[in-house]
């Protein structure tokens, strides 16, 4: 199972606001059930398959473009365990109780 960070990013939009496109790429997570994600202020959470990440991440990416936008602009970070499962609760807990 991967943590994987994805960023994404509409170009060219009309207002400062960018919040009704990154709604549009989540929603896009729908649908993918066997994927937890979690959203925060900057980007979305995956955990899970990789494969699967890997295609929802390009629904969320081509999600961005309904509102309008023409260009999109998506980074990812993967971050994949061969030792033992990760869990992202599991990922932010050890950081924690490390302080």
């Amino acid at each position: 199972m991967a943590l994987i960070e994805v960023k994404v990013l509409p170009v060219g939009t009309p207002t400062p606001s960018i919040s009704s496109y990154i709604t549009a790429s989540y929603q896009a997570l729908d649908e993918f059930p066997d994927l937890r994600y979690q959203v925060t202020p900057t980007s979305t959470v995956l955990e899970g398959n990789l494969d699967q990440a890997l295609r929802a991440i390009r629904r969320m990416h081509e999600a961005t473009f309904q509102g309008g936008v023409k260009r999109v602009v998506t980074t990812i970070s993967i971050d994949d365990r061969l030792d033992k499962e990760l869990d992202m609760d599991e990922a932010v807990e050890a950081v924690v109780d490390e302080v």
